[in-house]
């Protein structure tokens, strides 16, 4: 059965720019809720052993030291403290209160397991770097097709292919993160960086998806009979079960993962779950539709 996924694209294409106008109201009116590794801050994990004290008691423990905007987080087996403060007056003072917990129980005790500090000027320039990557990685993926297509000139440029998955990846960079600027203003989801780590994860897998859809286009096009809008249809039809399924098999890890995995690695999870999704959405319903349309008004203008 060969679906009309091309001759349909308004209908996915108004969904999708439905969403990025959403993503960046979310962006706009809320931002990202950035962590420690961006702003500067330090992260605490400490392990109590024989007793576990509440977040408010932990929070009362804490008060004299005069934390800003400390965040609390319990784990399965430690809790995790995020705050502003970075010297190690404060960090000493804290693990002196934590440690006064677990010595008023019996049969307590107390471990520090990790502790992580980063000044405001190392969060900038990660910040600066993080962009950087992204937009060489874009810029590197153009250059990459435009090679690899330059046999393909009819009836669309090889360079167009290249331009086509840089909108699709925009696209999934946009949407992603309106979605994380959502749940960073509802959950307090932070942006870190294993997040920038996951999103060109994400880009890497939506790139592949998408040449793979082109690749087919490529094969298909000196044997067809039909124009290009029939003959991208029919290739994206023979793709789009291998898209679906790799996708399917893959959250199904990824949500393996973000259920029962360590709580440093769910947020990893989460992005790559959201990404891969959109990704997937994007190589079949967004970049193809995009060469016909370009395909289309090239052929108004002559």
């Amino acid at each position: 059965m060969i679906y009309r996924t091309i001759h349909n694209r308004r209908i996915f294409l108004s969904l999708s720019t439905l969403a990025v106008i959403a993503s960046i109201g979310a962006l706009f009116f809320w931002g990202l809720n950035f962590g420690i590794d961006f702003t500067g801050g330090s992260l605490l994990e400490v392990n109590f052993q024989g007793y576990q004290p509440s977040v408010l008691e932990i929070q009362d423990s804490l008060k004299e030291t005069g934390l800003n905007n400390l965040v609390i987080q319990p784990t399965e087996n430690s809790v995790i403290l995020r705050f502003k403060d970075s010297t190690e007056e404060t960090h000493q003072a804290i693990v002196k209160s934590l440690q006064g917990l677990a010595d008023g129980q019996e049969g307590a005790s107390f471990k520090e397991l990790q502790f992580d500090s980063v000044g405001p000027s190392i969060g900038q320039e990660l910040k600066s770097k993080s962009f950087n990557a992204t937009v060489i990685v874009l810029i590197m993926i153009i250059v990459y097709i435009s090679i690899g297509f330059r046999k393909v000139s009819k009836p669309v440029a090889s360079w167009k292919y290249g331009v086509a998955a840089i909108i699709a990846l925009i696209h999934d960079i946009v949407i992603t993160l309106g979605v994380f600027s959502v749940l960073g203003h509802f959950y307090g989801t932070e942006i870190n960086t294993s997040f920038i780590a996951a999103i060109l994860t994400v880009l890497g897998y939506s790139i592949n998806d998408t040449i793979i859809v082109f690749d087919r286009i490529r094969e298909n096009l000196p044997k067809s009979q039909e124009d290009f809008e029939n003959t991208v249809n029919r290739s994206v039809n023979q793709t789009m079960a291998r898209s679906i399924n790799t996708s399917f098999s893959s959250v199904l890890a990824l949500l393996a993962v973000l259920f029962f995995g360590g709580a440093t690695i769910k947020d990893f999870a989460l992005v790559l779950v959201v990404g891969i999704l959109i990704g997937t959405y994007s190589s079949i319903f967004i970049a193809s539709p995009v060469l016909v349309i370009w395909d289309k008004l090239s052929r108004k203008r002559q």
